[in-house]
């Protein structure tokens, strides 16, 4: 079961850029946009374990992320939620799959393949205009 809204579940269905937000070691936030794709449960992410993202949700699992609507821009939706499992992603499947989501399908893996993981995050909860 899902908190996600059927009102507003096709903007994680679409290739909309979330803006995901974390939470860096000293108590900062940091938020960036992000490619990511929703399996109707999970929202996943790729990213790399020499990124600053990395080390924020391996110290702070929860996150939020908010997408916006590009033909209402007062519409919008936000998720709560937790950074649940983090797998790796060192053949680039799901950089690929993401890549072609968003309409830049790759001739190979990104250099930085090697170190590419994904993150699992299970929606906690939600607010949405």
């Amino acid at each position: 079961m899902t908190v996600i809204p059927d009102s507003h579940r096709d903007l994680l269905e679409r290739p909309l850029y979330a803006h995901l937000a974390t939470i860096r070691p000293d108590g900062r936030p940091q938020v960036n946009p992000m490619w990511f794709s929703w399996d109707g449960e999970h929202l996943l992410f790729t990213n790399t374990t020499t990124r600053q993202k990395y080390k924020n949700v391996t110290s702070h699992p929860e996150v939020a992320i908010s997408v916006n609507d590009p033909d209402q821009p007062y519409r919008y939706l936000e998720v709560r939620g937790v950074v649940e499992r983090i797998d790796d992603d060192s053949d680039g499947i799901v950089f690929a799959a993401l890549a072609e989501r968003y309409g830049l399908p790759m001739d190979g893996p990104p250099g930085d393949v090697a170190d590419r993981v994904v993150y699992r995050v299970t929606p906690v909860s939600t607010s949405s205009q």
